[in-house]
């Protein structure tokens, strides 16, 4: 891809391979992600959900580049993320990928004011995409968070703080957008103006945007939703249907409501009728 055409893209593809990642600890690796494969198309939606401390964080970290997978690859849009230095990441992190994480004073400047914000994340764009102070007052306002235009950071509440993180890292229209439990911290009001910035920065801009959510309200504002267990994609849903997605290695995650009726140990027959599945229940006497 040239220059040209990554400066013409409105978002960037991501697809991640084979991915695994390990975490060290005391008591030895603890496996974070597993055979992880995942196609997000150019200016898709995505959520990421499922319980907590099932990888999902840890996978839009990889996709930022904030750390290298343990194997595996990693593309967004033009980036080959391993063969990318450092430097490299940082200057992608500033121009073409937004991140927005769990606990907004990771994402802002606190001595800094909103506007101050702002302007700094417009500082590394190229000069043709710097909208300026006006364009600033308008991401502002679709936040619902102008009147807070030349407050200090350190002087708003957490809520307040986490709408300014998403104008600072809307503003420069990134090509992908990668958020880690948007609506954590907001009230009611405040969770209807970022699910309708997101919504809005998707289908007017052509961001892709990647979220990381337990918010059913997020989840369905996505085209797609992908439930992640245990390191793996387990299932996909979209258009109010969900698929069950069989991994690399023929692992298939059943769901819940399935289990139920499927005690450890269980016996299940398998059958091909044409091109469908059917799963059965062997029943044996003692």
């Amino acid at each position: 891809m040239t220059k040209t055409e990554i400066e013409d893209s409105p978002g960037f593809e991501v697809v991640c391979r084979d991915l695994f990642h390990l975490y060290s600890t005391a008591e030895g690796d603890v496996v974070a992600l597993r055979s992880v494969d995942l196609k997000v198309q150019a200016g898709e939606m995505v959520a990421l959900v499922g319980p907590s401390g099932m990888g999902k964080s840890t996978l839009l970290g990889l996709m930022g580049g904030l750390f290298a997978p343990t194997t595996g690859a990693i593309s967004v849009g033009p980036y080959d993320l391993a063969r990318l230095s450092e430097r490299e990441k940082i200057r992608m992190r500033s121009i073409d990928v937004a991140m927005v994480l769990q606990n907004s004073r990771r994402n802002l400047l606190p001595y800094a004011t909103v506007l101050e914000n702002l302007a700094f994340s417009e500082r590394a764009l190229p000069r043709p995409r710097r909208k300026g102070s006006q364009h600033w007052m308008e991401v502002l306002t679709n936040f619902a968070i102008e009147h807070l235009a030349t407050a200090s950071v350190a002087s708003l509440s957490g809520g307040e703080r986490q709408r300014v993180a998403f104008a600072a890292a809307v503003v420069g229209r990134p090509r992908l957008l990668l958020v880690d439990e948007p609506t954590s911290e907001l009230d009611a009001e405040a969770k209807v103006a970022v699910i309708d910035a997101l919504r809005s920065l998707n289908e007017r801009d052509g961001t892709t945007i990647v979220v990381v959510t337990h918010d059913p309200a997020v989840a369905r504002a996505a085209g797609r939703s992908l439930t992640i267990r245990d390191g793996r994609v387990g299932s996909q849903a979209s258009d109010g249907v969900e698929h069950l997605v069989v991994g690399r290695d023929g692992a298939l995650q059943l769901p819940r409501h399935i289990l139920e009726h499927l005690p450890p140990h269980s016996l299940v027959a398998l059958q091909l009728e044409g091109e469908r599945v059917i799963l059965e229940r062997v029943h044996r006497e003692p």
